[in-house]
């Protein structure tokens, strides 16, 4: 594997440079002194930002963006070997790296790099730790999955040991990462188009937990299923925390205000109880924050810090993200698109104040959606009305012959209340003649659905 040489900078070319994670990990090297260039789809303001630091991006990829004085290429998942300029990448012979690889070697340059993984949750989990670290004037570096307010971006760049990212498991990303401390927060079947089953992808994560040393600590959920197997023969500290009053955390009292954010009692084994009140709604963000809270007791935090860090967090762009009004209906925007995350949402949008809860739902990837079909329609069941769009491929093609009227259908067997419309332009005209005032509306997949709920606050 091609090593970066932090104490020399050279020329890193990144393919997809616009990317959420590619573009804040462009901005580091930038900072660090490196020739940083890349190419694009489309700008951006992710790419304008990275232009106005001197980047140098193409916008289209073509082989001839390419030349010989590239010293390392760095690509993601979602590039294939048909891409021309991975085809060119390979005929000059030019070195490569992952980006998970180049984020890897980025962390050994810190000595606390902390890495937050799970199937869900960690954007989120991410961003709570970020406003911890930033309220203790800890000066973290930061590379989170999506915008957080406190820093207008989704990197921050600081002179301190302490280095914060997410870590996902697909295509065993994470596998690449060096973290002194490592969060795991649920382990749930997904990406099931490179994992084999929920074997396989809990073997992944017993690997990411092997990685952290054994100066190290592990934190992890009491909740995941025979979570010990996970555990087992690893030689760093393990913290646990959990709805069992066994885990060294754990939580009970929770209740909701009138915006449906969670006050709940955090409850410490041997070291007492503490109430903690969050700006983001929600049980499943109950036990975020306990992430949050064990690895700010890990650093010796004060509860005060913390707690005026939660107060000050509002959640990252597009997890249950207000957008505003249009006739008396509230829209809210949210990235979930696996059956658990649409449950913990929709759970949470129970106890916010609304007449009918609509949910518009663009399911993301066909072998996604093909492979929890009943459990997306039970956990959409949830919303009194449910519209779908079509089904975001993203890195997929249709193989699979699953469409949105596949998961209608299941939605109308298990009772709900489902219809699916083609397009952007028939769901906004639809939402604008069938939803009232006071009802509540959530637009939600991983895919460009947010584009609903901004078109409808513009009309």
């Amino acid at each position: 594997m091609y090593k970066i040489d932090f104490h020399h900078p050279c020329h890193i070319y990144f393919i997809g440079i616009g990317g959420i994670s590619m573009s804040g990990l462009a901005e580091i090297l930038l900072e660090e002194g490196f020739q940083v260039s890349g190419s694009d789809i489309s700008p951006s303001p992710l790419t304008e930002s990275l232009e106005k630091n001197h980047a140098v991006i193409f916008y289209g990829q073509k082989a001839s963006n390419l030349t010989k004085d590239i010293d390392v290429v760095v690509y993601t998942s979602a590039i294939h070997p048909d891409n021309p300029e991975y085809a060119a990448m390979k005929e000059l012979r030019l070195p490569s790296l992952t980006r998970a690889e180049l984020l890897g070697q980025m962390m050994q340059n810190y000595e606390m790099p902390i890495a937050v993984s799970g199937t869900h949750g960690k954007t989120t989990t991410t961003s709570m730790i970020s406003e911890i670290l930033l309220e203790g004037n800890y000066d973290p570096t930061l590379s989170i999955g999506g915008i957080l307010k406190a820093i207008s971006g989704n990197i921050r760049i600081g002179k301190s040991k302490y280095f914060v990212t997410e870590a996902c498991e697909y295509t065993n990303s994470f596998l690449s990462f060096f973290p002194k401390i490592g969060i795991i927060l649920n382990i749930e079947e997904d990406h099931l188009d490179f994992f084999k089953d929920i074997q396989d992808i809990r073997n992944s994560f017993h690997q990411f937990a092997a990685l952290i040393p054994e100066d190290g600590t592990l934190i992890i959920s009491s909740d995941i299923i025979h979570y010990k197997e996970i555990t087992k023969g690893l030689k760093c500290r393990i913290i646990t925390y959990g709805s069992s009053p066994d885990s060294d955390y754990s939580c009970s009292g929770i209740r909701y205000d009138d915006l449906a954010h969670p006050t709940f009692l955090l409850n410490r084994k041997g070291g007492g109880s503490q109430t903690f009140s969050l700006m983001v709604p929600g049980e499943h963000n109950v036990y975020n924050a306990m992430a949050a809270i064990a690895l700010a007791d890990l650093l010796n935090i004060d509860d005060s810090i913390i707690q005026k860090a939660f107060s000050g967090f509002s959640g990252t762009d597009r997890r249950y993200e207000y957008k505003g009004k249009i006739n008396g209906i509230s829209i809210i925007d949210d990235y979930a698109h696996h059956p658990t995350e649409i449950t913990a949402t929709l759970k949470a949008a129970a106890n916010y104040p609304h007449k009918s809860l609509w949910c518009v739902f663009q399911p993301h990837t066909y072998t996604r959606t093909k492979a929890f079909l009943p459990e997306f329609a039970k956990a959409l069941s949830l919303a009194d009305h449910v519209i779908l769009a079509d089904i975001y491929a993203a890195r997929e093609t249709d193989t699979l012959g699953i469409s949105s009227k596949d998961l209608q259908e299941e939605i109308l067997r298990a009772g709900g209340q489902c219809i699916y419309l083609p397009s952007f332009e028939a769901i906004e005209k639809f939402v604008l003649e069938n939803c009232i005032n006071g009802d509540l509306l959530i637009t939600m997949g991983a895919g460009d659905v947010v584009k609903v709920g901004e078109k409808l606050l513009q009309k």
